[in-house]
């Protein structure tokens, strides 16, 4: 199990191909997929051994693969942490980390703007259990002080944000954390280490869903947190326990896919800041939410924390005079579109266009979306590698023949 060895000071574009385990007694170049469940040992004693964890050694796949392992070492080196583990999916990660923090008479205080899902999960699903959340503004850090109490145990935060792209001031967050004893976790999805490294702000824990940038084509489902080895080696015992475990192949997919995040983040990049800045002149357009235009309220903090890039996710709004008639509108520029997937998924190729409203935030309450800034007017468009030229003309045959 152990890493390739490789010299320090390496950039992120070569640990992206370059950091794994060793190679096999073969010596592929290639990274191994290991499709197996279980390995075979070589004697009872050293079973005992590994079984107990105090020999190094592969023995179950829900517990650890070769596969599986590189692409933690990977993630964990582009995102300059000591360890990473693997989850079944992005909220399976998320489902991890409360596990592993997480007990009755604990409190966390979460941004309002998190995922749809996110919010479900940690105000509604552990509520059940006895775990108290507070939900606050994603931008106020006066807001996020004032809600920590005595027994708070978690800040967890996304930046930017799905879909409005608001950003939080990671360095502000993770000084409240640790003043009150507790962590701070970050949700790293919109941005990919290759624009975004957390813990260097002073985020303890970095979660991923590696079905979006990490992975890169929409293939497969894959989630991740990153952090101190003491930190992820009590996730470990929470994967051994409740099996949401990253299975090799698609471990093997998503580390592939590593390879190419640094020049696939700059071409979407560009083409979210070509499109974002196109939609801001169109008149069919109410408002334009992407960190890279100087219009966006946290323009300045998220090219600080982003490496001057905005990403790839742009959502606007469109007009109507009632609720019905904004949805309306935004379903008729959705479904004009003859290039664009119309899917709730991003991080693609392929550029995806979706009504957050019914789709990604569709099982909240309508409190909920309101709280969060979820309109019945509002798309996203996650902007892949099609041509700009390609995907403004497929939006204004919808843009174009609006209904003001």
């Amino acid at each position: 199990m152990t890493d390739r060895s490789l010299p320090p000071g390496l950039h992120r574009d070569t640990l992206a191909v370059r950091a794994a385990l060793e190679r096999s007694q073969y010596g592929e170049n290639s990274e191994a997929l290991f499709l197996t469940s279980s390995f075979v040992q070589p004697d009872a004693e050293t079973s005992a051994r590994r079984f107990a964890g105090t020999e190094d050694g592969f023995t179950y796949t829900r517990t650890s693969n070769p596969t599986v392992a590189s692409f933690e070492r990977r993630l964990a080196a582009l995102e300059g942490t000591e360890a990473a583990i693997g989850a079944a999916s992005g909220m399976g990660a998320i489902l991890m980390m409360c596990m592993g923090l997480l007990k009755a008479g604990d409190h966390v205080v979460c941004s309002r703007s998190v995922f749809g899902s996110t919010l479900n999960l940690i105000g509604r699903e552990f509520g059940k259990f006895g775990v108290e959340t507070t939900f606050v503004s994603q931008t106020d850090v006066a807001e996020w002080k004032a809600a920590i109490k005595p027994n708070t145990k978690l800040l967890f935060a996304e930046t930017p944000t799905n879909p409005l792209t608001d950003v939080c001031d990671i360095r502000a967050l993770a000084h409240l954390a640790h003043g009150a004893g507790a962590l701070l976790a970050v949700d790293n999805c919109f941005c990919s280490p290759a624009l975004q490294r957390p813990t260097e702000f002073g985020a303890d824990l970095v979660i991923h869903s590696g079905t979006k940038y990490l992975e890169g084509q929409g293939r497969v489902l894959a989630g991740a947190i990153c952090g101190s080895q003491k930190l992820i080696d009590v996730f470990a015992t929470v994967v051994r326990t409740a099996g949401m475990a990253l299975s090799p192949f698609n471990a093997w997919v998503v580390l592939k896919g590593l390879e190419t995040l640094g020049i696939r983040m700059q071409a979407h990049c560009a083409g979210g800041l070509a499109l974002a800045q196109w939609l801001e002149a169109q008149p069919g357009v109410k408002r334009v939410y992407y960190p890279g235009l100087d219009s966006h309220p946290q323009h300045e903090l998220a090219m600080r924390q982003q490496s001057g890039q905005g990403g790839a996710v742009v959502s606007f709004d469109v007009p109507g005079d009632t609720p019905e008639a904004a949805r309306a509108n935004a379903f008729h520029v959705i479904d004009s579109t003859r290039v664009l997937s119309i899917t709730a998924n991003l991080g693609d190729t392929k550029t995806t266009i979706t009504h957050p409203a019914t789709t990604s935030h569709g099982r909240l309450t309508e409190e909920q979306r309101q709280a969060a800034g979820i309109g019945q007017g509002l798309i996203r468009v996650a902007v892949g590698l099609d041509h700009i030229d390609d995907i403004r003309a497929d939006l204004s045959r919808g843009l174009d023949t609006l209904r003001h």
